[in-house]
C-alpha cells in the first residue's frame, strides 16, 4: 500500500461515481493505493482500503491515536462494570452528522443491528455476534432487536451488554463496522446508499466529495466535525495506482509526498534521508480449498506449505521490511507479556523442501496420480503478482508441480473465491486489534472464502478462548489453535508478514500509519 502524498502538480482530472474530481494543486494530502475501493456500504465492505476512505470520513465510540491506543471519539466517557461485562457510553454535547442533525445513541444501535443481521455481506457480522449478547440470535433471525445487547437509554447513552469480558473491546470499536449509521437517512437512500458521496452522511474528520472505485476518493474537510479544530489538513485524495513503477514516476513528479517501493528500488533508495520502513500486523498467506479434488489432500497443501522458502522471497523478492511467514499470527503481536505469540509458538509454516517432497509422493499416492497443473489465483497489483510467481518457481522446482496464475482484480478474486470457484489463492488479513484472535476466530465457520474449513476440536479451542477467564488457558487454547490449523490440518500457508519501505517528502508531518486496524490516519497529518 502506498501512503500519503501532497499534489503538487498540475491538476489531474477525473471522472467519477456522483461527482467529477480534481487532484489539486497545493498542499492537498493525497494517499495511493494498490487496490480499488470497492465499496462503501459498512456492512458490505471487507477490504482495508475502503476502512481506510471510511475511517477519514467517519468516526466511532473511540479512535486510535498517535501511539496505537484507542481514545474516546464520539463517545466522551464510559463505565464498565466490575464483571467486565457491562459497557455504558456517554455521547459529546453538540456531535453532528454533516448535514447539522445530531448524532444519537440510536444511530450506533441502527448500525451495529444492520452489521449482525443477514443485510452484512463483508464477512464481519462475527466481530459483533461473536461478543454481543443476543447478536449471534439475531443473526439466525431467533432473537428480535429488543433482545440484543446494545440499547439507546437515551439520545446520549449507549448501553452494550457482552456475552464474556473482552479485553479490546475498546479497540474494536474503532473499526469501521462500529460506526453509527443516521437510520432516516439510509433508508431514504434505500439501495443507493453509499454509493455516492451524496448518498452518505459523515461524523469524522472529512467528509467525501467524489468516489470511483477504480479511480480514487476525494475529501474536504468536515466543518461539523466535533474536533475540526485539530484537524490541520483541509483536503485529501486517496488515488488508485496499482502498478508501483508508476506510483513512483508520480513520487518524482512532484504529485505524491509519499510512495512505497517495490524490491527493484529499495537497494537504489535505502540511503535517502526521505526512506524508512515499517512493518504491519499482517499476514498474507495460501488459501486452500478444501472441497477441491486436489486440495483436499492434506498432503498435498502440506508439500506446498513446507516447499516455499518464504526468507528468500522476503530477502530477495520483496526486500520491503516484510518478514518471512512462520506462522499465521503476525510477527510482534501479544503473546503472555514478556514473549510475543510468534515467540511462543515458533515456527508452524517452516522451509523444508525435502520433508515436503515425502508430502507430495504421499499425496501423489492417495490421489491416484499427480495433477497436470493446479491453478493459483491472485489478485492484480504488482506484489501480488510478484508473489504468486515466486510460489509458481517453488512449487515446480521443488516438487514438479506446475502452476497457472490466475490474475483477477481484488474484487474478482473475492467473488470467486466467494463462490468456491478456485484451488487455491494468495489473500492477506490484517489485524484488526493485538490480539491473536483477531486472525483465529476466522476459520470457524465453514466459508468457501475461508477454504470450506469447519473442524470440531478447532472450534472448540476458539470458543473457550472467547469465554476464557484465565489468561494463560485462554493463551494455550490459542497457541494450540494455530499449530492445528496451520501445522497439522495445513488449512492455510502463511507466505509473508507484509512490510513497507517508503519514500516520504520532509513537509508531510505525522502521517499516522497503524500496524492494526485501520493502516492510515488522515487526521493527525499536517503539512510544514
Amino acid at each position: 500500500m502506498m501512503k500519503a502524498a501532497v499534489a503538487l502538480g498540475m491538476a489531474l482530472t477525473m471522472t467519477v461515481t456522483g461527482a467529477s474530481a480534481v487532484f489539486a494543486e497545493g498542499e492537498t494530502l493525497s494517499v495511493a493505493t494498490d487496490f480499488e475501493v470497492k465499496t462503501l456500504v459498512p456492512w458490505a465492505a471487507s477490504e482495508e482500503n475502503a476502512f481506510m476512505v471510511l475511517n477519514q470520513a467517519e468516526e466511532g465510540l473511540f479512535r486510535m491515536d498517535e501511539n496505537n491506543q484507542p481514545q474516546p471519539a464520539l463517545c466522551d466517557t464510559y463505565e464498565v462494570t466490575d464483571d467486565k461485562l457491562t459497557y455504558t457510553f456517554h455521547l459529546r454535547d453538540g456531535i453532528q452528522w454533516s448535514n447539522g442533525e445530531p448524532v444519537t445513541a440510536a444511530d450506533f444501535v441502527y448500525a451495529w443491528l444492520k452489521q449482525m443481521s443477514t443485510d452484512a455481506t463483508n464477512g464481519y457480522s462475527f466481530i459483533m455476534t461473536d461478543y454481543i449478547v443476543n447478536g449471534q440470535e439475531y443473526n439466525e433471525g431467533t432473537v428480535d432487536a429488543s433482545e440484543v445487547g446494545v440499547k439507546a437509554v437515551d439520545d446520549q447513552t449507549l448501553e452494550v451488554q457482552l456475552k464474556s469480558p473482552t479485553p479490546y473491546f475498546l479497540n474494536l470499536t474503532t473499526m469501521d463496522m462500529f460506526f453509527p449509521v443516521n437510520e432516516a437517512f439510509c433508508e431514504e437512500q434505500g439501495t443507493n446508499f453509499a454509493l455516492s458521496p451524496d448518498s452518505m452522511l459523515y461524523c469524522g474528520p472529512y467528509v467525501i466529495t467524489s468516489y470511483d472505485p477504480a479511480v480514487g476518493v476525494t475529501f474536504e474537510k468536515n466543518d461539523n466535525y466535533w474536533d475540526k479544530d485539530n484537524v490541520a489538513i483541509e483536503d485529501a485524495q486517496v488515488r488508485v495506482i496499482k502498478d508501483a513503477a508508476a506510483a513512483l514516476s508520480a513520487y518524482q513528479a512532484g504529485e505524491l509526498s509519499q510512495v512505497k517501493l517495490d524490491s527493484a528500488n529499495v537497494v537504489a533508495y535505502k540511503d535517502d534521508p526521505e526512506f524508512s520502513q515499517e512493518i504491519d500486523f499482517r499476514t498474507s498467506y495460501v488459501q486452500f480449498n478444501l472441497t477441491d479434488d486436489v486440495m483436499s489432500n492434506v498432503n498435498m497443501r502440506k508439500a506446498i506449505s513446507l516447499a516455499m522458502n518464504r526468507s528468500a522471497l522476503t530477502d530477495n523478492i520483496l526486500a520491503d521490511g516484510s518478514a518471512p511467514g512462520f506462522g499465521l499470527v503476525a510477527d510482534g503481536m501479544s503473546g503472555d507479556g514478556e514473549k510475543t505469540f510468534r515467540e511462543l509458538n515458533g515456527d508452524v509454516s517452516p522451509y523444508d523442501p525435502e520433508q515436503a517432497k515425502e508430502y507430495y509422493d504421499k499425496a501423489v499416492e492417495e490421489l491416484g496420480g499427480a495433477p497436470s497443473e493446479v491453478t493459483l489465483l491472485v489478485a492484480d497489483d504488482s506484489v501480488s503478482k510478484s508473489v504468486a510467481t515466486f510460489i509458481q518457481s517453488e512449487l515446480v522446482t521443488t516438487l514438479g508441480l506446475n502452476v497457472v496464475i490466475d490474475t483477477k482484480t481484488v474484487q474478482g478474486r473475492g467473488e470467486l473465491m466467494d463462490a468456491n470457484n478456485y484451488q487455491f489463492a494468495v489473500t492477506a488479513w490484517g489485524a484488526d486489534y493485538d490480539d491473536a484472535m483477531t486472525y483465529l476466530d476466522l476459520w470457524t465457520n465453514g466459508t468457501p472464502y475461508r477454504g470450506n474449513y469447519n473442524d470440531d476440536d478447532y472450534n472448540a479451542l476458539i470458543s473457550d478462548a472467547k469465554t476464557q477467564t484465565d489468561d494463560a488457558v485462554r493463551l494455550d487454547d490459542m497457541l494450540k489453535a494455530e499449530k492445528k490449523l496451520v501445522e497439522e490440518d495445513a488449512v492455510v500457508a502463511p507466505v509473508y508478514h507484509r512490510g513497507s519501505a517508503v519514500l516520504t517528502k520532509s513537509n508531510v508531518k505525522n502521517l499516522i500509519s497503524h500496524p492494526i486496524g485501520v493502516p492510515i490516519e488522515f487526521k493527525y497529518a499536517s503539512f510544514e
